[in-house]
Order: structure tokens, then C-alpha cells, then sequence
């Protein structure tokens, strides 16, 4: 159990040595002087030691007294920053999420910006990488992961929706000598490779057995995000999730010339600390995700 003086007669002693009077010190607290002699006097007789010659009007610190204002001096400066500190954050709490690199360019950074609005009391921190994340760090409040998402002792996992994978392009590659007009068109153009997409054009191809396609040509990425920005660029077809490419498809920079036909599959996971679910950042930010996910195109 720690043995701590009164705040009220540190305070008093803090003030009076270093203004070197009572009344000063009286003023800067706005009590009477005679609070802080009384709350000096209680001090030194919580701890034991005189820490003030008194002389007639003037106080002169003892040796003690010199070396106890110069530590309670730094700690209620630190006491004081602190609480600055507090106030400059305006008692927001912060939010952090590891999230995969795609999702976070394609989809949550556009909308980030609503759930901040709605919610001025959270400071949201998002890092993006596919590196595993150890959430029992605390490094993290969240996690979205891309692929099965393996639920581990003491966390709660929830599967984002299925997403409609689709084949997209710029519409220039509807004009020219071979345009995208039917899935064997697609055999005079190159093809983007998401080289660690759960379904790429491999994939599609096994579902697509009359459909001749150079799988060994074309541009590769480890990002969607890379591949979303060179099918937009025009230099091949893509194939990728309607969740991620909803921005280009209303900008009309992307098109899909085959339509909304595709697999769905399950991409994205939210993952969190079952201990934390009903913090008030984590569940706000956990129904703010799937509401904006159930008015998303999937």
C-alpha cells in the first residue's frame, strides 16, 4: 500500500517555497494564508521532519525541505502535464485497426471519414499490412484479415459478407479489333494477376473449360489494389471483388463487360479480443463496419 501525504499540504508546501512566502502562495491557491500554514503544519506532522524555519513573517526552507520541494516540485509538474496532455485530446478515445492494405485503399479509407463523423469522441488509427498481428499485444483494438481467419483462444471471429468477383477492364478495351463483348474475347487480351487473390484467373479458367486463356502472360501484383490501378491504366483485365472496386465502377474508369455474373466468395474477416468486445470503441466500430458493409455492393 503506498504511504502518500495529502495532495493539500504538498500543494500548500509546493507553492509556498517556491514563491518563498505565504501569502503569495495564499493567493496563487486562493485560500487564506492561514489554510496554507494550517496545511503545511499537518504536512510536516504526516511525515515527520520540519521542512520551514519560521521567522517572524519569512519562512526559510530547511536542508529537508530544500531537497523534498525539488522532487514533489517535478512530480506535480509531471501531474500537471499530464493532465494537459488529457485535455488536448479532448478525452478521445483511440481506436487503432490492422487492416489489410487493399481493403483499407479500396474500401475503408473512403468511408473512414463518415464513421469519424459520426463518432468525434474515438480517434481512429488504421495500419495497413497483411502481417500477422498478435491481438493479445494490445498493440491493436481490431484486426480485418484477408483469407479463413482461424479462431484463436480468447478472440471473436465474424466473416465479412461474400463478395462477387468480377471481371473488369477500362472501357477502352471495348474498342479495338477484339472487343470484350463474350469470356472468349478474353483470349486476345492480357490478362492482371492478383498473385495472392482466393480466386484468380486460374481459378476462373477450371470453371470456364471452353475458354482458352494464356495464364502464364500478363502483369503480377501481391496487392489488389496494384492490380485495380493497372486494369484502370488499361494494360489488361482484371479480376477482382465488386466490394473493392465500387469507387472506379461509379467514376467510370472501370467497367465490367461481362456484367454482375460471378463466384462469391469469403474474403475478409473482422477479428477481435472477445475481453474487448463490449468496449465502447470496439462496438461502435463493429456496427458502424457491417452496417456500411450491408448498404455496400457486393
Amino acid at each position: 500500500m503506498r504511504k502518500l501525504p495529502t495532495l493539500k499540504g504538498v500543494r500548500a508546501f509546493e507553492a509556498a517555497a517556491r514563491l518563498g512566502s505565504i501569502l503569495q502562495a495564499a493567493d496563487e491557491l486562493r485560500v487564506t494564508a492561514s489554510a496554507i500554514s494550517h496545511q503545511i503544519r499537518l504536512l510536516e506532522e504526516e511525515i515527520g521532519v520540519r521542512l520551514f524555519h519560521r521567522a517572524h513573517r519569512s519562512i526559510i526552507l530547511t536542508d529537508i525541505g530544500r531537497r523534498y520541494v525539488e522532487e514533489v516540485g517535478q512530480g506535480l509538474a509531471q501531474i500537471e502535464m499530464a493532465t494537459r496532455n488529457i485535455g488536448r485530446a479532448e478525452r478521445s478515445d483511440i481506436l487503432s485497426i490492422h487492416v489489410v492494405p487493399s481493403l483499407a485503399a479500396q474500401w475503408l479509407m473512403p468511408r473512414i471519414s463518415r464513421f469519424s463523423e459520426l463518432n468525434s469522441e474515438i480517434d481512429v488509427r488504421l495500419h495497413a499490412s497483411a502481417n500477422p498481428i498478435d491481438l493479445g499485444s494490445g498493440a491493436v483494438d481490431l484486426a480485418i484479415l484477408y483469407g479463413t481467419a482461424l479462431q484463436q483462444s480468447g478472440t471473436i471471429v465474424r466473416p465479412f459478407p461474400p463478395e462477387t468477383i468480377l471481371i473488369l477492364c477500362s472501357p477502352r478495351l471495348l474498342e479495338g479489333p477484339h472487343p470484350l463483348r463474350r469470356p472468349v474475347d478474353l483470349s486476345h487480351h492480357q490478362l492482371i494477376h492478383s498473385e495472392l487473390s482466393l480466386y484468380g484467373w486460374r481459378e476462373w479458367a477450371r470453371d470456364h473449360p471452353g475458354v482458352g486463356l494464356n495464364l502464364d502472360r500478363g502483369p503480377r501484383f501481391d496487392r489488389s489494389f496494384m492490380a485495380i490501378s493497372a486494369a484502370v491504366d488499361g494494360r489488361g483485365v482484371c479480376l477482382e471483388s465488386r466490394l473493392l472496386v465500387q469507387r472506379e465502377l461509379d467514376a467510370g474508369s472501370l467497367i465490367m463487360p461481362f456484367g454482375l455474373d460471378g463466384p462469391r466468395i469469403a474474403r475478409h474477416s473482422l477479428v477481435y479480443l472477445a475481453a474487448r468486445a463490449q468496449l465502447p470503441k470496439v462496438a461502435t466500430f463493429r456496427e458502424w463496419l457491417y452496417e456500411s458493409l450491408s448498404t455496400s455492393p457486393l
